[in-house]
C-alpha cells in the first residue's frame, strides 16, 4: 500500500525534511518480504507472468508480471552493487577452509575457478517488436500513461559470453561467486576482488582449476593471485583427447577407445613428458585429415603444457577436476537459458546476481541486510 504525504517546499529555499528520507523507506509500494519473495520465486519460475502468478497465490499480494520483471531486476542489481562495493558482508574467510574440519590441525585449502558462458541476448528487431506490444497493450487499456522509457539498444549478436569466477573449499561447503556481463578485465578485477574479500593469501594451499582459456591463465598471473599452482581441468583435456579420437578412429572403434584410455592415463599417472611422447609417436603413423586433428591436439596440448600437472596435484591431495565451476555455470545462468528467453547484458547480469546469492549461501544475509537498512 502506498500512502500519500503532504510535502512542504520553499521556492527559495526549497525541502530538506531528515523525517522523510526514513518515512520514503517504510512506505516503499512492495516490502523487503515481499520483495525477497518475488526474488526466490523466480530463481524457479520459467517466465515472469509465472512468478506474479506464484506470488498472488502465496502471499496475496497482486503485481503484473511486468511490475516484477522491472522490481526483481532492479534487485539483482542492488545485489550486484554490493558485491562490487563491499556492502554485503561474507560470511567465511580462508582460514575457515579447512581440508579436515575435524582435525585441529588440517591445512586450509582455497580452490579457484573461473570461466566463460553463453546466455541469449535481445536484437533490436525483437526489442522493437516487443516495444510494439507494449504500445498496444496500453492504448487498448484506455488510461492515459506516463511515456515509455528511452529503448535501450539491442544486442549484435544472439549471445554473449558472461564470465564468472568462484572460490571454494575442499568440501564446497563454503563458496562465493559472481558473474559479470563485462570483459576479461572486469573478470580479472572481480577475481581480485572476491580473493581480497575472503583474505585468499591467508589459506595455507590456493589452487587454481581452469579449462585452459588463454585468458583466465593471463588475469590470473597479471593480477598476481596468489596461487600454489593452477591446473588445467582433466575432462577438458578428456573431450579434446576424444575428440581427436572421434576423427583418426571414428566414434566407436574399440582401439580408438583404448588408444585415447591409455593416452588419458598417461597424462594423469604419468605426467606430461610421458604422455607427450605416446602423443608424438603417435602423430607419427598419421597422415591427412587424421595428421591434422593430430596437430591440433598436440598444440592444445603444448600450450597448456605448464598447466599440466595431475601427477603432482595427486600427490598433495589437490582435485584436478573444476565440477564446481561448471555446476554454477548452469544454475547461475539456468533462468536466462529457457524457451524464447532474450536478455538485455545488464539485466541478465542483475538476474545471475541474484543467483550468486544462493550458491554463495548469502542469501539471508543480504536480505536482513536489507531489513536493517529499513528499521
Amino acid at each position: 500500500m502506498t500512502i500519500n504525504r503532504t510535502r512542504w517546499h520553499g521556492e527559495a529555499v526549497g525541502s530538506c525534511t531528515v523525517l522523510d528520507g526514513y518515512l520514503d523507506q517504510a512506505e516503499r509500494s512492495i516490502s523487503v518480504g515481499v520483495r525477497e519473495m518475488a526474488c526466490r520465486l523466480n530463481g524457479g519460475g520459467t517466465n515472469f507472468d509465472r512468478t506474479a502468478e506464484n506470488l498472488k497465490h502465496a502471499t496475496h499480494v497482486q503485481a503484473s508480471g511486468e511490475t516484477l520483471r522491472q522490481l526483481i531486476e532492479d534487485e539483482g542489481k542492488q545485489v550486484l552493487k554490493a558485491f562490487q562495493d563491499g556492502t554485503l558482508p561474507i560470511t567465511w574467510t580462508a582460514k575457515d577452509c579447512k581440508v579436515d574440519p575435524k582435525v585441529a590441525e588440517s591445512p586450509t585449502r582455497v580452490y579457484l575457478g573461473c570461466d566463460g558462458v553463453m546466455a541469449p541476448m535481445v536484437g533490436a528487431t525483437e526489442k522493437a517488436k516487443r516495444r510494439e506490444k507494449v504500445k498496444a497493450k496500453r492504448r487498448r487499456c484506455g488510461k492515459k500513461r506516463r511515456a515509455l522509457p528511452r529503448a535501450k539498444a539491442g544486442a549484435d549478436q544472439k549471445y554473449k559470453e558472461f564470465k564468472l569466477v568462484t572460490y571454494y573449499d575442499e568440501d564446497v561447503d563454503h563458496r562465493l561467486v559472481l558473474g559479470t556481463k563485462g570483459n576479461c578485465d572486469e573478470a580479472g578485477r572481480v577475481m581480485r576482488r572476491l580473493a581480497s574479500r575472503i583474505d585468499l593469501s591467508a589459506a595455507d594451499e590456493k589452487v587454481g582449476n581452469i579449462d585452459g582459456a588463454a585468458w583466465i591463465r593471463g588475469q590470473v598471473e597479471g593480477r598476481n593471485i596468489p596461487l600454489d599452482g593452477l591446473g588445467l581441468d582433466f575432462y577438458h583435456l578428456s573431450e579434446n583427447v576424444h575428440k581427436a579420437r572421434r576423427v583418426v578412429y571414428g566414434e566407436t572403434d574399440v582401439s580408438g577407445m583404448v588408444w585415447a584410455g591409455e593416452l588419458l592415463h598417461a597424462f594423469k599417472h604419468e605426467g606430461y613428458e610421458a604422455a607427450w611422447e605416446q602423443l608424438v609417436g603417435w602423430r607419427a603413423k598419421l597422415r591427412g585429415a587424421k595428421r591434422v586433428a593430430a596437430d591440433t591436439l598436440l598444440n592444445y596440448v603444448s600450450d597448456r603444457r605448464e598447466m599440466i600437472l595431475y601427477p603432482e596435484f595427486a600427490a598433495k591431495g589437490w582435485q584436478i577436476g573444476s565440477g564446481p565451476t561448471e555446476s554454477c555455470c548452469k544454475t547461475l545462468t539456468q533462468r536466462l537459458k529457457g524457451a524464447g528467453m532474450r536478455w538485455d547484458a545488464d539485466n541478465a547480469e542483475a538476474i545471475m546476481a541474484l543467483e550468486a546469492l544462493r550458491e554463495s549461501d548469502l542469501w539471508k544475509t543480504y536480505w536482513q541486510t536489507c531489513l536493517t537498512a529499513t528499521s
